[in-house]
């Protein structure tokens, strides 16, 4: 599975973005899709997931701020970000899942990773 991720840029505190990130190499539909982000000397962690079923999942501190969804027709799962904070400045990488659980958090459960996208969140 490969993974393309775009979108990300230089923005505003309160803006909104919209990351997008395209799959090819395997049926999307049956892959649990993710976002994570790693800003400047800090672990990679998690941001947000969508199980194949739709279902979503995301961290406390992004909660009501950003939706994670998919369009299976187009191989393609998205994070739309809105209320951005200086704090969310950092590479956001998607990451696709081919286990069979679904809402998968950890890094070590994901399979496939995109390139990653910086955001830049300026006040």
């Amino acid at each position: 599975v490969q993974l393309q991720a775009s979108g990300g840029g230089l923005v505003q505190a309160g803006d909104s973005l919209r990351l997008s990130c395209v799959a090819s190499g395997r049926t999307f539909s049956t892959l649990h899709m993710g976002w994570f982000r790693q800003a400047p000397g800090k672990e990679r962690e998690f941001t947000a997931t969508i199980s194949r079923g739709g279902s979503t999942y995301y961290t406390d501190s992004v909660k009501g701020r950003f939706t994670i969804s998919r369009d299976n027709a187009k191989n393609t799962v998205y994070l739309q970000m809105n209320g951005l904070k200086i704090e969310d400045t950092a590479v956001y990488y998607c990451a696709a899942s081919s286990g069979l659980a679904g809402l998968v958090v950890p890094v070590s459960r994901y399979d496939y990773w995109g390139q990653g996208t910086q955001l830049t969140v300026s006040s």
